[in-house]
């Protein structure tokens, strides 16, 4: 066998050995990628019952139960992070993390309409933000308005943000753009029933709220 051939053939068998390895790797990666979303999605499938019961216990009693919906503020906010991970790693468009994105959003709704109904049955005076945003690369401001919300949410824990895919297809979600007339103009905020549209700054989005309305949210120390 001359050389030329000899090193041919080693050449050839590095080339093979070097796409089964990557090929491996893929597959393997993948397959973690799946079974990394799987227990996010039994977690989460877990955590929704959960919440869900919550809801109907402070519905049938809501004034006894008045301090309990701040600790659901927190369990959803745990849950928001969650379905977070699951769509940097797989997508947006990934069919899973959309369902998870509308299992997420009814639960953020109802917990809206909850906290409305403590606020009218209870003489509470809860700050709401209703935030929408879009993932579809029409909303070059909508990360920096996301990460002017958390620390906003992480700062004053009694704040209660809803965060919305403006273009998720659900119908719970299309009904209350509907009814707030929240226009598709993003990123999009209703701060306790007032709208107003576009991110520059932090200062400039706290100015939206009600004069004193995050004082009264309690900063966190």
């Amino acid at each position: 066998m001359s050389l030329t051939l000899r090193n041919a053939l080693i050449a050839l068998g590095v080339t093979i050995a070097l796409i089964a390895t990557v090929a491996y790797a893929v597959q393997y990666l993948n397959q973690q990628r799946v079974a990394d979303l799987t227990a996010i999605e039994d977690q989460i499938s877990i955590d929704t019952l959960s919440l869900d019961t919550q809801f109907s216990l402070l519905e049938a009693a809501p004034c006894a139960n008045a301090a309990s919906s701040t600790d659901l503020t927190g369990a959803l906010a745990d849950l928001g992070d969650r379905l977070a991970y699951a769509e940097g790693q797989l997508g947006s468009e990934n069919a899973q993390v959309l369902r998870l994105k509308e299992q997420y959003s009814l639960l953020e709704i109802r917990d809206y309409l909850v906290t409305k109904q403590l606020a009218a049955a209870c003489g509470t005076h809860p700050v709401t933000v209703l935030y929408f945003y879009s993932n579809a690369g029409d909303c070059a401001d909508c990360a920096k308005a996301g990460y002017a919300l958390s620390y906003l949410r992480d700062t004053y824990p009694k704040l209660r943000v809803y965060s919305f895919d403006y273009n998720l297809s659900l119908g719970a979600l299309s009904t209350l753009i509907s009814l707030d007339h929240v226009q598709n103009t993003l990123p999009a905020f209703v701060i306790n029933g007032k709208a107003s549209y576009g991110f520059t700054d932090l200062a400039t989005l706290e100015k939206q709220f009600p004069k004193g309305s995050l004082a009264t949210t309690t900063a966190a120390k």
